[in-house]
């Protein structure tokens, strides 16, 4: 029996198919521009997201990194929430390489910034204060989907006070997947988007920043300087590729496998917030180590925390999801 890791969707495993197109991946020097492949990927998604350009990287912490670095100065600051992945999990980079602020934003329930309490926060035009150049928005955001009207709310809520706004895409393909709309559908509104395709997407490494020409030109620089440059990198981009071509629409079984755990594990006496896309949140309290040894015995893997998080992936499922539900049940019954 092969381990069910519910840890995150970033374990999830290339497939045979993507395995072979990455083996057949014609290559350059990406560095000099001269990766057929990594141009094809670039041109493929600024085309379907809106932009004029794209930029492939190594990380979604780089891409992004390279976003807020291209959109602010040192000195300059940038708007996120409490709890955003930019802000909160990725080392402070903007702070640490960029010289930039970070100005976190308590977030909504259900992963919004209110725009009335942004709007207390942008500094006046006073030589005392950061400069407060940019809002940088995530969705999905802990598996929850912002809302198309909020999102255009947003946009004019920055060009009123010509501010730059960036989204953190990571997840981006589940929004759109969700809402059952065109990534476009989203990607209209932001300056620039940062797109990871080791996710749900389920290619072995990579993101892609999309953004004006301009803009990409600045944050191709800053990839040079933080050692993002590639050779080969055909190769990866090839799995990004078969991945935006073949595994989008199937992110729709790892909603449906993520709501058959909600209600499973409710039906089993847990507490579990509701399910958007492909993140079950469950309250566990102070056995979380005590529950993910239990289920590592029974070959589940997870991350062990009081607000216990469970994400689905191409790697699991329904069948699998039916096994987690028996060891949950299992370790209920103690």
């Amino acid at each position: 029996m092969s381990l069910i890791d519910l840890r995150s969707d970033t374990v999830t495993q290339p497939t045979p198919d993507m395995r072979d197109v990455m083996t057949r991946a014609e290559v350059g020097d990406d560095v000099y521009g001269e990766d057929p492949t990594v141009l094809e990927l670039q041109r493929y998604l600024a085309d379907t997201l809106g932009f004029e350009a794209a930029l492939f990287v190594p990380s979604g912490t780089m891409s992004n990194l390279l976003g807020l670095m291209a959109h602010c100065e040192r000195g300059d600051e940038y708007l996120v929430g409490q709890q955003a992945h930019t802000y909160k999990y990725e080392g402070g980079g903007a702070a640490v390489l960029g010289s930039i602020q970070p100005q976190p934003v308590e977030m909504e329930a259900d992963g919004s910034l209110s725009l009335e309490r942004l709007a207390g926060y942008i500094k006046p035009h006073d030589f005392h204060f950061a400069r407060t150049r940019l809002l940088v928005l995530e969705n999905t955001v802990h598996g929850k989907v912002l809302p198309l009207d909020y999102l255009a709310a947003a946009r004019r809520f920055t060009q009123e006070r010509e501010l730059g706004l960036h989204l953190d895409g990571a997840r981006l393909y589940n929004a759109a997947v969700k809402l059952e709309v065109a990534p476009r559908e989203i990607t209209q509104y932001f300056d620039s988007v940062s797109v990871c395709l080791s996710k749900g997407l389920g290619a072995p490494v990579g993101s892609v920043l999309c953004g004006n020409q301009a803009f990409i030109n600045k944050a191709m620089r800053w990839r040079k300087v933080v050692g993002g440059g590639m050779r080969q990198a055909g190769i990866l981009a090839a799995a990004g590729l078969y991945a935006l071509k073949n595994q989008v629409a199937r992110l729709a079984d790892d909603h449906a496998n993520a709501a058959r755990l909600a209600e499973g594990l409710v039906e089993l006496g847990y507490t579990v917030e509701p399910v958007q896309t492909n993140m079950v949140y469950v309250s566990i309290g102070d056995q979380a180590s005590r529950l993910a040894a239990f289920l590592r015995d029974r070959e589940v893997v997870i991350s062990p925390a009081a607000r216990l998080r469970l994400v689905t992936h191409l790697n699991v499922g329904a069948a699998d999801i039916e096994t987690v539900l028996e060891a949950f049940a299992a370790y209920r019954s103690l």
